[in-house]
């Protein structure tokens, strides 16, 4: 945690002459942008996997018909399909995985007393270490830190739309089939098919309850995913 801490406060200083009282900040939003473009080509894997992955629906409807009366041969067919495709089904969730590591370490660091200098900083007169309940307490929703959070909810509610509907029309496109690998109707997977164009808005939680350095990280990696989203899979 100590080297962590370093490592912000050195990027810190590199930003202070621009940032000023904020290089703090400034230097979560940067360490972000650094996390989100080591992961880029696992981002860019996962959009050829995708893609992939649907020219196979066609081919995966045609086993399903061919094996309707034998789920496991069914089951086994799609694992060989994906197989000789080199299609990993799996491939999608290692670029969110592997920024979990990052959004726990801003999380713990300001939310215990090992960051040291590092809880004197602020956005502008946000504390880092401090939550949306705080600044309702210090000067209400309109107050001077209530309008740092008011204007990172603006952010994330437009990141959010954009995303709500890209999802929206992906889906109507290629359509998530209601059955398993092996042909069997999967209990609740329509309610979690309809919930998940409303996934994104759940960001808005997320940056009210943690730590205002941690809800900077959730910020500028969820308007570059947005991004990155749209360019990849334009």
């Amino acid at each position: 945690m100590s080297v962590f801490a370093r490592l912000v406060e050195q990027l810190a200083d590199l930003l202070q002459p621009l940032f000023h009282a904020s290089a703090a900040a400034a230097a979560i939003v940067l360490f972000t942008a650094l996390v989100r473009l080591l992961v880029h080509p696992l981002s860019r894997a996962a959009a050829r996997g995708q893609r992939a992955r649907t020219a196979l629906q066609p081919r995966i409807a045609e086993l399903r018909a061919k094996h309707a009366e034998d789920p496991g041969r069914l089951q086994q067919a799609v694992l060989e399909l994906h197989a000789e495709e080199k299609v990993s089904p799996l491939s999608g969730c290692l670029p969110g995985l592997l920024q979990m590591p990052a959004f726990f370490l801003l999380y713990h660091l300001f939310s215990s007393s090992s960051a040291d200098g590092l809880l004197s900083h602020r956005l502008f007169t946000a504390p880092l270490d401090g939550r949306w309940t705080d600044a309702l307490a210090d000067g209400g929703v309109f107050g001077t830190a209530g309008l740092v959070y008011l204007a990172l909810f603006a952010l994330v509610a437009a990141v959010a739309a954009v995303t709500y509907r890209r999802t929206r029309l992906t889906m109507a496109k290629n359509p998530v089939p209601l059955a398993g690998a092996d042909g069997e109707r999967v209990p609740g997977l329509g309610a979690v098919n309809r919930l998940m164009p409303f996934m994104p808005f759940f960001t808005l939680v997320t940056v009210a309850v943690v730590p205002l350095a941690a809800a900077l990280y959730v910020v500028t990696s969820t308007t570059w995913s947005a991004v990155e989203r749209a360019v990849l899979y334009r």
